[in-house]
């Protein structure tokens, strides 16, 4: 059995879509385990409620990459082995992915400002628990943070001096503007927020692409299934043919009689 014409093309791209399912659901996961497992973020899952929007972000990134690497094993196995029930299976994971990324982007940024509250709010949380506790997990994730937002503590490098040992190395002057973190953080989520729906919104897009694909694919497959099987006759066959046995006329032979003799 085989599908051809648009099915073979669903095919060729549902394949291509599910190797790279598997390595975005692979990075995802691994992801998710490094932050729950690493020495610099372990701390922040101890019991605290303003900490728990983080806790739920790498819970969430880890279920969502093992449901990723889920959708592309039924995807390559439903598309190398034309199988319809794991290209059917595929397609409802694919459409609830798909009603999700959609939902979530445009929520993030109906909500960015609550979000970008929500975010400064952890921070601000995991600069208190270092402060009262001096853990070293916590300050080698406040040095990250510090490092990629390009800011320093929470009142910035004029005022800081419980974490200034954390914050980015600079000049003096530098390191007197630095801003703090809370307000780089909200305000860089707000400006991005477009970007961020725009992201949610694109990768939508990619699983309705790889939906539609797998839809043809079925089709392509029913198709060939319920095609009726026709013998076609060449002319090597004809030729093949052995030929008729040759008719002969009878022979007819007339014996004289004894008196004629």
């Amino acid at each position: 059995m085989g599908v051809d014409g648009c099915g073979q093309l669903a095919k060729c791209i549902l394949i291509l879509f599910s190797v790279l399912f598997a390595i975005i659901g692979l990075g995802m996961a691994g992801l998710g385990i490094g932050l729950r497992l690493s020495a610099d973020t372990r701390g922040l899952f101890d019991v605290d409620l303003k900490t728990q929007q983080f806790v739920i972000f790498v819970v969430v990134l880890i279920v969502l990459g093992g449901l990723m690497v889920l959708v592309s094993i039924f995807g390559f196995h439903g598309a190398c082995s034309e199988n319809i029930s794991s290209l059917r299976v595929f397609a409802i994971l694919v459409a609830i992915i798909a009603g999700v990324e959609i939902g979530a982007g445009v929520l993030v940024y109906m909500r960015s400002t609550e979000v970008s509250q929500h975010l400064g709010e952890v921070y601000a949380s995991i600069y208190a628990q270092f402060l009262n506790t001096r853990d070293s997990s916590l300050g080698t994730t406040l040095k990250i943070i510090h490092q990629a937002f390009d800011c320093c503590g929470v009142g910035g490098g004029l005022l800081e001096v419980f974490v200034r040992n954390t914050c980015p190395d600079k000049s003096l002057w530098d390191a007197i503007t630095n801003p703090g973190c809370p307000h780089v953080i909200m305000n860089l989520f707000e400006d991005k927020a477009p970007m961020v729906m725009g992201f949610f919104l694109a990768s939508g897009a990619i699983m309705i692409t790889a939906l539609v694909c797998s839809s043809l694919l079925i089709k392509g497959i029913k198709s060939a299934l319920s095609a009726p099987t026709y013998v076609l006759l060449t002319t090597s066959t004809i030729s093949h043919i052995p030929p008729a046995p040759a008719v002969y006329p009878a022979l007819t032979v007339t014996v004289p009689d004894a008196e004629q003799v």
